[in-house]
């Protein structure tokens, strides 16, 4: 690669991990607006409540963005590192041999996880508060996932946020859901 493609490669990932730690802390913001564990007589009771179903779609929405956003800089990290790309599957066993990410079944557990909501409009409250409890519960391996990430991009490839506007609140939010 000339200097110039290599650059806008670099700069490229830069934004992605900006991207993903704004995805991690909208997602901590709305998730911290309810109370946990859901309960299903609770959400049923509340059932035209638009701020509770705002806030359980946003959640929704930014987990699946995060892990897209998260893939996409992976996918993106490993070409720069030079690592095979022409199957995710090859760039997740990469990462978890790495000790980037927990597993690979981890990830997958998160994409089948997400996808439930994605392609069930679900009415029955036991489920959906079932389904928000699986997410809240995987964010924190989701966020440990994403800070190793992070620190991989620094640490090897040298490469960091675009900015560090969210910066602070990643290390605080991840360090916390670790702990």
């Amino acid at each position: 690669m000339n200097d110039a493609i290599l650059d806008a490669e670099q700069a490229h990932l830069s934004n992605l991990l900006e991207a993903i730690q704004r995805c991690v802390f909208f997602l901590e913001g709305s998730a911290r607006k309810l109370s946990w564990p859901l309960e299903a007589e609770a959400i049923k009771g509340r059932k035209r409540d638009i701020t509770l179903f705002e806030s359980l779609a946003a959640i929704n929405e930014r987990f699946a963005k995060l892990q897209d956003t998260l893939g996409s800089a992976m996918r993106h990290a490993a070409m720069l590192a030079g690592e095979p790309v022409d199957s995710f599957l090859k760039v997740l066993s990469f990462y978890e041999k790495s000790g980037v990410i927990e597993s690979v079944t981890a990830w997958q557990v998160y994409r089948a996880t997400r996808n439930l909501a994605a392609h069930d409009y679900e009415t029955d409250y036991a489920e959906i508060a079932e389904h928000f409890n699986a997410l809240r519960g995987l964010l924190p391996a989701l966020y440990a996932d994403a800070a190793r990430f992070v620190r991989y991009c620094h640490d090897t490839l040298h490469i960091q946020p675009a900015s560090l506007d969210f910066s602070e609140d990643f290390i605080a939010i991840t360090r916390r859901s670790t702990d």
